[in-house]
């Protein structure tokens, strides 16, 4: 009872939301708690509606979610597979793991990685701009942009368990707001990713400026 009043009290803080969520876990994350990314979608869709229906005129809503799994072994999540796809039943999957792509359902867009690199994006990047025989001084933001695998830009960055970033979205990332959790993924809950949703709409936001 004390934890869902604690939950609703903080729900009701909330009145802006981020448009695209990134969440940054461990093989060893995942193997404790692979039932929690389908959780935390869960939580998106119900904080978005929450907020399209009492504040319509302040924010859009969560637009897009991503997990990022780093793991040695990217090619082989098949023990993590069936919990993965199962987001597909509430939202729209992009799943990347080794050399493979699936996309299934409908909804909010949700990427989930698995032992993807920042630093190999950008050097595929460069590789296949090399290959379409890109001339040098055209090479921009806009052009490195166009040839990134994910095209887009994450406004919250969320680390649970209080360890340190990965290079996932390197250069998408940039100007992200981060957030470290002291809470393990295994232990996170509804009201700590609210507690960062609030803690999100009173930062400032510069931009590098």
């Amino acid at each position: 009872m004390i934890y869902w009043l604690y939950a609703h009290l903080l729900k009701r803080q909330i009145t802006d939301l981020p448009g695209h969520v990134c969440f940054m876990i461990d093989a060893k994350d995942m193997a404790d708690a692979p039932e929690n990314l389908y959780r935390v979608t869960s939580w998106c869709n119900a904080i978005s509606a929450y907020v399209a229906k009492y504040y319509p005129s302040k924010s859009a809503g969560i637009q897009g979610l991503t997990f990022h799994i780093s793991t040695p072994a990217p090619g082989e999540p098949d023990a993590f597979l069936p919990a993965i796809r199962k987001i597909g039943t509430i939202a729209k999957l992009n799943l990347h793991y080794g050399d493979h792509n699936e996309v299934t359902g409908t909804g909010m867009d949700v990427v989930v990685a698995v032992g993807k690199s920042g630093r190999e994006e950008i050097t595929e990047c460069i590789r296949r701009m090399a290959r379409d025989k890109v001339p040098a001084d055209t090479v921009d933001e806009q052009l490195l942009d166009s040839y990134l695998t994910f095209r887009y830009i994450p406004d919250v960055v969320i680390k649970s368990g209080g360890d340190y970033l990965t290079d996932f979205l390197i250069w998408q990332s940039v100007y992200s707001e981060l957030f470290f959790s002291d809470v393990n993924w295994k232990y996170f809950r509804y009201v700590d990713f609210l507690r960062i949703l609030r803690d999100y709409q009173s930062r400032i936001r510069r931009f590098g400026k």
